[in-house]
């Protein structure tokens, strides 16, 4: 039975909103960005005026050559999945017992895949701008075609489930949102949720913010110093994420939530058009910030990112020295925790409680959400909408703090109660 954070009637209304409410929002995120000047109160107007049938009118058909980019950005991503080389890493123990098995090529893909694009465009094989062109057909596309994916990972965890950690809650709604599988796999070696999470999702946040710098230099003939700070330090970000990528696959994303709406959906649509967003909205809305004050910008969103990286560096070099390591020049202060899976066997796991994650148990989250609001800040003031990414950022990962520590304490139980009492704050040294 499928256990959730929040009350039935909130967990109800909280996932037919965002079933109903994600879709639209992505195509009027795009719709204002791109041909309303980044402003709400005229995308409003134009709503007020027209309805649900402005709604349908600006909402863009999937088109053939949206479907191509698609497939072909697809294709290409899956196949450096199976075939880079990469070594064999483990992932984290499962509530039943498995431990996954993954190949770690995610920063070779990532090479590959920006090297290429550049390539194809510098050469004249491909232009970016046309992803530009026709990003709403994409994100359009993306859309409903990921909704038929979340189908089709319904129906394979009911017929063809790929571990023992899959299984039904009895409540097709819940199952559809939160997934019926943990560790889908096609084959024995194509992990679907790296695939979704990381080799699309995270790599589309990388070409794309590529993609707006090209469409920029395009229209104007030059580059804006707000955009290339925006893309420089998104390409930093992204770049990080995949050094680090076989320690993702020990976070909630991969090791807890299953496969289902919330994760895959969000990566296949929600990670291209509303992580991307500030760098859309620079396109058309360049900002000369000066020299100065772009070097501050820049050089404070990369030492968030960077302390951001040194947090999750930091518990996994303690995770796999089994503790026996320096955290800050000193030995580590821990706890050492017992729990039991499902299968009834008895594991040992060791919390961190001295360096970055003595100071809150979700510090990292803090450095995560400054880097955001460094490659948004270029857009300066002029609209709000560059900044929704920053606070739905925020929402999210106060959210998954909170789901995290239930399932702490829910799993570690008076371990994770003593280790509360030694980390009192959640993500806000002295604050929260």
């Amino acid at each position: 039975m499928t256990e959730t954070v929040h009350s039935p009637i909130v967990t109800y209304a909280s996932m037919l909103s965002l079933f109903a409410l994600c879709p639209p929002f992505v195509i009027l995120l795009w719709y204002t960005m791109v041909h309303q000047d980044g402003s709400v109160t005229q995308t409003s107007s134009f709503l007020w005026e027209n309805g649900v049938q402005g709604l349908i009118n600006i909402w863009p058909r999937p088109t053939a050559i949206a479907w191509k980019i698609i497939f072909c950005y697809g294709a290409f991503e899956a196949a450096l999945q199976l075939l880079l080389p990469g070594k064999r890493v483990e992932g984290p123990i499962s509530p039943t017992g498995n431990r996954p098995v993954y190949k770690d090529n995610g920063m070779a893909a990532y090479i590959v895949t920006l090297a290429t694009y550049l390539v194809i465009w510098w050469f004249g094989i491909f232009n970016p701008a046309i992803v530009y062109d026709h990003l709403g057909e994409i994100f359009s596309a993306l859309i409903f075609g990921s909704l038929v994916f979340c189908a089709l990972l319904y129906i394979k965890g009911h017929v063809a489930p790929s571990s023992t950690d899959s299984g039904s809650c009895g409540n097709l709604i819940i199952d559809f949102y939160w997934g019926m599988e943990l560790y889908p796999r096609i084959g024995k070696n194509f992990d679907i949720k790296v695939f979704t999470n990381c080799r699309f999702g995270m790599m589309s946040w990388a070409v794309l913010a590529v993609t707006y710098c090209i469409k920029q230099y395009e229209i104007n003939g030059k580059v804006s110093d707000s955009m290339l700070v925006n893309t420089i330090l998104m390409l930093v970000y992204v770049t990080k994420f995949f050094w680090w990528e076989a320690g993702y696959w020990n976070t909630m994303d991969i090791a807890h939530d299953r496969a289902g709406f919330y994760i895959c959906w969000g990566c296949l649509v929600w990670v291209p058009s509303v992580y991307t967003s500030p760098g859309m909205y620079l396109v058309n809305h360049p900002v000369q910030l000066g020299t100065q004050l772009a070097i501050y910008i820049l050089v404070a969103g990369i030492l968030c990112i960077y302390i951001n990286y040194d947090c999750d560096r930091q518990r996994q070099e303690f995770r796999r020295t089994n503790g026996k390591c320096l955290v800050w020049g000193r030995a580590p202060s821990k706890i050492v925790a017992t729990y039991t899976t499902t299968s009834g066997e008895t594991k040992t796991s060791l919390l961190l409680t001295s360096g970055w994650w003595g100071m809150a148990r979700h510090f990292h989250y803090v450095p995560e959400i400054l880097s955001s609001f460094f490659w948004t800040v270029p857009a300066l003031f002029s609209n709000f909408l560059p900044y929704f990414y920053v606070i739905f950022l925020t929402i999210l990962l106060f959210d998954r703090a909170k789901r995290d520590d239930d399932r702490c304490r829910s799993k570690y139980g008076k371990y994770w109660k003593l280790y509360c009492e030694k980390v009192k704050n959640r993500i806000i040294p002295g604050i929260y």
